[in-house]
């Protein structure tokens, strides 16, 4: 029986890669897609991610919610470039127009549309930060009811995060750092949450050989496609920081499909929003229970990229 899923994503190249693999997977039922402008500009993300579900959506019916969600903490400039340069793919431009239409909604009331009007619950998948779902709950909190499971990709428990801005004390992960308010509302709820957070994926880099993998079987447009689209991410070994990108959003979405791939724990957790370390999510014993990545198996994780990958003309 296919799970019905809505996929809140924040235009990056790992979010752009997530959408593509889950309109490959039989047993993914997409039913919204909602598109901010956190990692990304939010018009060309979200003509990418119109994009893919024409060329790659199997002739799937669906509207992208473009998100009216404003930062706390905006990401960098230069990250947010990636969007334009993923739009402007030719595989994304052989057709000339966009078929798939932008939803009539804002992101936030898309989400409570497509929450209300199914038939049975929905996990939804984040791989940006929570704000739409704030927003959601904030607006018509019965939707909780409709969640099957929150699978997110945010946070992290190590000592330090991945932020280095001058407005943090370093410890942060960015989507959670992006709007933090979002993060304790969503906590403060009694929504089942699985979360990937920064240490959930030490063990699926992005490595030369992992780039040559695919670049062997470019025949395959979808191959080519996931190719091309991390060639955005460069390599820089000689980078003290930065240096190693990690498939993040994408192990979120493969765990999604495949919960067997992953190793997970409960924790007990909370988040600060308070300066100078809001967005900072921590162990805490009196906090709200949630599911902790912490490994996957490297192996049949990159496998399953390439077999859906394999799955598109």
């Amino acid at each position: 029986m296919s799970k019905k899923v809505y996929f809140s994503q924040d235009g990056g190249v790992d979010d752009i890669i997530s959408l593509f693999l889950l309109l490959q997977m039989d047993d993914v039922d997409l039913i919204g897609v909602g598109v901010m402008g956190a990692d990304s500009y939010l018009q060309p993300a979200a003509e990418a991610s119109r994009k893919v579900i024409d060329r790659f959506g199997h002739g799937k019916k669906l509207e992208v919610a473009y998100s009216n969600a404003r930062a706390v903490h905006p990401f960098p400039t230069k990250w947010r470039l990636d969007a334009y340069s993923e739009n402007s793919l030719p595989i994304l431009n052989e057709s000339g127009e966009i078929k798939t239409p932008k939803a009539p909604l804002a992101a936030d009331d898309d989400l409570i549309e497509k929450l209300m009007n199914s038939n049975e619950p929905v996990t939804l998948l984040f791989t940006g930060p929570l704000s739409d779902l704030a927003s959601a709950l904030k607006k018509k909190p019965e939707i909780e009811d409709k969640i099957a499971e929150l699978m997110w990709m945010g946070g992290t428990f190590q000592e330090r995060g991945n932020v280095a801005e001058p407005d943090c004390d370093g410890t942060q992960e960015w989507n959670a750092f992006w709007d933090p308010e979002a993060v304790s509302t969503v906590f403060s709820s009694g929504i089942k949450i699985t979360m990937v957070a920064l240490e959930s994926t030490h063990n699926v880099p992005l490595t030369p050989a992992v780039r040559m993998s695919w670049a062997k079987d470019r025949r395959y447009p979808g191959i080519d496609f996931i190719g091309n689209s991390y060639a955005f991410v460069p390599e820089l070994s000689m980078f003290e920081t930065n240096s190693t990108y990690f498939l993040w959003d994408v192990l979120t979405t493969c765990a999604l499909e495949d919960p067997t791939l992953i190793k997970q724990k409960t924790v007990k957790c909370s988040v600060y929003t308070d300066f100078p370390r809001d967005g900072r999510t921590y162990l805490d014993d009196n906090g709200r229970e949630a599911q902790l990545v912490y490994d996957v198996d490297n192996k049949r994780f990159f496998d399953m990229i390439k077999e859906l990958g394999k799955k598109t003309k």
